[in-house]
């Protein structure tokens, strides 16, 4: 991805915002995400996300050729929930 990047700074935020979105952070907000990965404040992540000249969709075209390349002509099954609700297993005294 790094020739996406016009700025070395900015490629370097990309980096740390996909570390925190996968981490295990409950919360991902980016002042969370910027302490779990060592930065001092948040104000680098969000000039990126609001400044930083790169292009969504080139990223996105990239990210999905990488993934094609990986699968190798495997079928997948793709599960989203984009419900944002803790799942709650109900009990019988529930029903």
């Amino acid at each position: 991805y790094k020739d996406l990047f016009v700025e070395v700074r900015a490629y370097e935020h990309f980096k740390y915002l996909q570390l925190g979105l996968i981490s295990d952070l409950k919360r991902k907000s980016l002042p969370a995400i910027a302490k779990a990965v060592g930065l001092e404040n948040a104000q680098g992540l969000h000039h990126f996300i609001s400044q930083s000249p790169w292009e969504a969709e080139e990223l996105e075209k990239r990210r999905l050729e990488i993934t094609l390349e990986v699968l190798e002509g495997r079928e997948i099954m793709v599960m989203i929930d984009e419900t944002g609700d803790k799942r709650q297993i109900m009990s019988r005294g529930n029903i």
